[in-house]
């Protein structure tokens, strides 16, 4: 089943380097049985996503599209054949496998020209939209002005994107293009908060790390997982749809009109 009329919407919580929870907001959960989760967001990278594949399932092999957002001026690229891919201008759309780490660079932030900041996304489940459709149906992820400039601060941005659940999501409209995010008070975790609302589908970590001269690149890059660069898909016209209309069955040995499907 695709996520489409399903919006994904993130859990964000910001730290500094000594730990502390920065975000004021929160989201108030009614009491309910004791859950003991096994996947915290404090866990190293790759670990939720490696646990996930254990799982079984359709998930090992498949390369989840991630459509990568940030603000405009801005350069996206990702790790690719042992380096980074051509810098993409404020959108970055590639096929990254669950369970994996994957290293990004933005560069050109407004007021922060020379300055990068190196993010981290690890996919850890996917959608399942229609065969052949996989490009339009990405998991977006929002880079935020604000957020790279926190982690250019030196502080730490941990934001766990999820599949909200049709039956708790909140009946707003989401504007195109835009992420609806929740931050979480201190003493509550992200995962377990994501998974509450819905399904966990990636893990965006930002912070002020940047690659040394003599650290290994090879950790840094997290080994540099494979990953397929995509092109934005053409633009579907909304009155013709992505299939045809359905045809109608006869009445009373006549033909009628055929219905249109609902999109």
């Amino acid at each position: 089943m695709s996520h489409r009329g399903r919006a994904i919407a993130a859990i964000t919580a910001w730290l500094s380097l000594a730990g502390a929870l920065l975000s004021l907001g929160g989201v108030a959960f009614a009491q309910g049985p004791v859950v003991h989760y096994q996947n915290k967001s404090d866990s190293p990278p790759g670990v939720i996503g490696q646990r996930q594949l254990l799982r079984g399932g359709p998930l090992p092999g498949y390369f989840q599209p991630v459509e990568v957002t940030s603000p405009a001026g801005t350069l996206v690229s990702v790790v690719a054949n042992g380096a980074f891919s051509e810098p993409k201008p404020a959108k970055l759309l590639a096929g990254m496998l669950i369970g994996q780490v994957y290293r990004l660079k933005v560069a050109n932030l407004r007021n922060h020209e020379g300055e990068e900041i190196f993010p981290t996304i690890e996919v850890i489940d996917r959608l399942y939209p229609p065969p052949g459709q996989e490009a339009r149906f990405p998991i977006p992820i929002e880079l935020t002005e604000e957020e790279l400039r926190y982690a250019l601060d030196g502080r730490y941005v941990l934001r766990v994107i999820y599949l909200e659940d049709v039956q708790s999501a909140p009946p707003v409209r989401q504007e195109p293009g835009e992420q609806r995010f929740t931050e979480i008070p201190p003493g509550h975790d992200a995962m377990q908060a994501a998974d509450k609302l819905g399904r966990p589908m990636a893990i965006l970590r930002m912070g002020s790390r940047v690659p040394l001269a003599e650290e290994d690149q090879g950790q840094f890059l997290y080994q540099q997982p494979p990953v397929l660069m995509f092109d934005p898909p053409p633009v579907i016209d909304r009155k013709t749809g992505l299939e045809p209309p359905l045809e109608a069955p006869m009445r009373m040995g006549k033909p009628t009109r055929n219905f249109e499907r609902l999109r």
